[in-house]
């Protein structure tokens, strides 16, 4: 049995059937279960993600009846210790058991780990595929189908963070093969999903300078120049300013901004360098 969460919640059957993810209360105790897999889940966890701040007196007994639909929609037994059981009771709370390579977030996370690790030793080509691997899980906002209260919106927004660092480590390992023109397209559409990210607009500016589109990397610069200035009344950082003045003079290229004196060194540019984190 298999579990997606990235896009649509689904349960897919070891045939290959998908199945029936219950009702939005079960499925948000089923997703619950899953963010937190082989761990203990208090009820105290499923009160505060199906009421928040606000559960009726009732609410322990109705947590119990969730979690029996929620087993019975993984095995035909609902008792909670057969030895069949996905899904068991201990004290303190409940327990899904299940191995990460079988719920698609485990993976994704797994290899953004690995291809981070790769590119920090330098595998480029090994880190672009294993992140490429990662990015091509996503299927859509995760949990698209199941409403989120506070505990799963938590996990929601990291998944999301987590997917722009992949897309951001798989760039940069794309550069360092000598590849970045080749993602003009995909730049393209991320500077639209996320306007507001001056590191993606850095690398659109980049790699069409680098293919010699200098007329598209000067409208890139004004467009994203515009947007700050619209939306945050802010100009552009020194880095992609500083790429602006790149294209602006190919031949001649500016020293790179300096930090101030005492702040840790020189400035390095966008496409020279790999974020940390």
């Amino acid at each position: 049995m298999r579990f997606n969460l990235i896009g649509p919640f689904q349960i897919i059957a070891d045939n290959g059937a998908v199945l029936p993810v219950g009702t939005p209360k079960v499925s948000q105790i089923l997703a619950v279960l899953l963010t937190h897999a082989n761990d203990l889940v208090t009820p105290d966890t499923f009160i505060q993600e199906l009421w928040q701040h606000s559960p009726p007196r009732s609410a322990l007994n109705t947590v119990q009846t969730y979690v029996h639909h929620a087993r019975r929609l993984l095995t035909e037994d609902a008792r909670p210790d057969t030895e069949h059981s996905v899904l068991t009771t201990r004290f303190g709370g409940y327990t899904m058991h299940v191995e990460d390579a079988a719920i698609d977030i485990k993976v994704f996370e797994r290899l953004v780990g690995r291809g981070k690790d790769e590119l920090r030793a330098g595998r480029y080509e090994s880190a672009a595929d294993a992140l490429g691997t990662a990015l091509d899980l996503w299927r859509g906002p995760v949990l698209s189908n199941v409403p989120a209260g506070d505990v799963l919106a938590g996990r929601i927004v990291h998944l999301g963070e987590l997917r722009i660092r992949a897309l951001e480590l798989r760039i940069e390992a794309m550069r360092l093969l000598g590849r970045l023109r080749e993602l003009v397209p995909e730049l393209r559409t991320l500077v639209h999903d996320y306007p507001l990210n001056e590191w993606f607009h850095g690398q659109l500016i980049a790699a069409l300078h680098q293919a010699g589109r200098r007329a598209e990397a000067l409208d890139a610069y004004q467009k994203v120049r515009r947007i700050l200035r619209e939306e945050l009344g802010l100009e552009p950082s020194p880095d992609i300013q500083w790429l602006h003045e790149r294209v602006l003079s190919p031949v001649r290229v500016p020293s790179a901004p300096t930090a101030p004196r005492g702040g840790g060194g020189v400035v390095v540019p966008l496409w020279e360098s790999v974020r940390s984190g």
